[in-house]
């Protein structure tokens, strides 16, 4: 297969036939999908302008001078005109474009809710078996709907900027559970410290010991200081996704790729669900049982048993 062979452009355009879920995409997946599971999938996740894409070109910087290859899937919001990705062009890593063992992608979350797209799953996967060492994934940046990327990265860092109430912010959408590293990006500016200390003792104050639930415990994520601008905390932030995944070869690995694996399996089941659902032959009875739903006189538990019916 090209795209496996070093064509970027035959890669390319199988990106986007995974994001328009063609069939092609599906039948190039099922046989690219074994030759995966090698590479470091780290997500970026934070607010707006806490400095997401500047610290990822940061971060492929160090990297090539390391030696080492690395993809970035970038999601962005959707053109509510066109549904591609705005903000696509990525200018603070143009000056990667000409690498060959860099390579950028700009996907449209398309309405898709925590910050990710539905099919940044299968477009690691594809990169992944491209053989490129790292895969970076960052999130839109929505705020309090980012902590997806948990479920589908090795290693999950969660930027926060100071002097803009970040802190209350990672608290309120939970993004500090989801942790396995804390970055204050924007180190050179007043309250930095400040703020890393605060969400340090946030840190200590988490309870580290089981629930005794069945869930799993609270995570102890490292938190550091990066001036992505300047590469100031660079080299230190990489050291410490280096720790965290040689950390991470046992049970807590284990874990994290039996979720992803749910993750991706129920996403594809339920949008294939869906497209029964709409397909010709279930369409007018699917509709049916919709608008008896929107007149009350069916409740949508008994709607979906209906439904699940009908295509089984």
């Amino acid at each position: 297969m090209a795209a496996l062979g070093g064509d970027r452009r035959a890669l390319a355009r199988l990106l986007t036939a995974v994001e328009n879920r063609t069939p092609v995409a599906e039948a190039a997946l099922r046989e690219l999908y074994p030759k995966a599971g090698r590479a470091h999938l780290v997500g970026i996740t934070g607010p707006p302008g806490s400095g997401k894409s500047t610290l990822v070109a940061a971060i492929i910087g160090r990297l090539r001078e390391a030696g080492r290859s690395v993809a970035v899937l970038a999601v962005d919001p959707s053109s509510p005109i066109t549904g591609g990705a705005l903000l696509g062009d990525r200018v603070r890593m143009q000056a990667y474009a000409g690498d060959r063992d860099v390579f950028i992608r700009s996907m449209a979350a398309r309405g898709h809710a925590g910050g990710l797209s539905s099919a940044t799953g299968a477009a690691a996967a594809v990169l992944d078996a491209a053989g490129f060492d790292l895969i970076l994934i960052e999130t839109v940046g929505t705020g309090q709907s980012e902590v997806e990327v948990a479920a589908m990265a090795d290693t999950t860092v969660v930027l926060e900027a100071p002097e803009m109430g970040d802190e209350v912010q990672a608290i309120k959408a939970g993004l500090l559970e989801v942790a396995d590293i804390v970055v204050v990006n924007k180190g050179d500016r007043p309250g930095a410290q400040r703020t890393a200390a605060q969400l340090r003792a946030m840190l200590v104050a988490a309870p580290k010991v089981g629930r005794g639930d069945g869930r799993p415990r609270p995570k102890a994520p490292e938190v550091l200081l990066t001036t992505a601008a300047t590469g100031e905390g660079v080299p230190q932030l990489l050291a410490a996704l280096e720790r965290h995944r040689a950390a991470g070869q046992g049970s807590d690995a284990a874990a994290t790729r039996l979720a992803r694996a749910e993750a991706q399996v129920w996403a594809i089941a339920a949008e294939r669900l869906r497209s029964r659902l709409h397909d010709p032959t279930h369409r007018s009875a699917t509709a049916s049982t919709l608008r008896a739903v929107a007149d009350h006189d069916l409740d949508p538990y008994a709607a979906a048993d209906r439904l699940l019916a009908d295509v089984e």
